[in-house]
């Protein structure tokens, strides 16, 4: 029997959580997007996971539609404006001052979008666009 996406999608992002390397993911992630293309939270993972195999492209694509299906979610305003800052896109700015709204708003977000951002160096310490988002919202 197949597993619904719900569950595909929870066993994903418990494995992203333990470690689970990022090019074993990224089939699960596409494969719930593909099942699921309304899911805006898959979508959001998967341009996460994009970004961090520098697939910058790619991840603008998933951010886009991440983004266009839940335009409040803070994690896929950050995630477009990294993969628009790494192919060097205008039009950052408007997307960080929803990130800045919903951080200065709400200590749960605030304490989820600095979360991600360090786990986010911890994958990749020399990630620029993510330090200068970081800068951006918390410096």
């Amino acid at each position: 029997m197949t597993e619904s996406v719900e569950t595909l999608f929870d066993q994903a992002l418990e494995k992203y959580q333990a470690g689970e390397s990022v090019e074993n993911l990224l089939p699960t992630f596409q494969e719930i997007c593909d099942r699921d293309p309304k899911n805006s939270a898959a979508w959001t993972c998967l341009a996460w996971l994009y970004l961090l195999l520098e697939q910058p492209k790619r991840a603008l694509k998933a951010a886009e539609r991440s983004v266009r299906l839940e335009p409040r979610d803070p994690q896929a305003q950050v995630n477009l404006a990294l993969a628009m800052l790494e192919v060097g896109q205008k039009g950052v700015r408007k997307h960080i001052e929803i990130v800045q709204q919903a951080v200065d708003f709400d200590e749960k977000i605030k304490n989820m979008i600095q979360e991600n951002i360090e786990d986010g160096l911890n994958r990749k310490p020399d990630w620029k666009s993510l330090q200068k988002v970081n800068n951006w919202l918390f410096g």
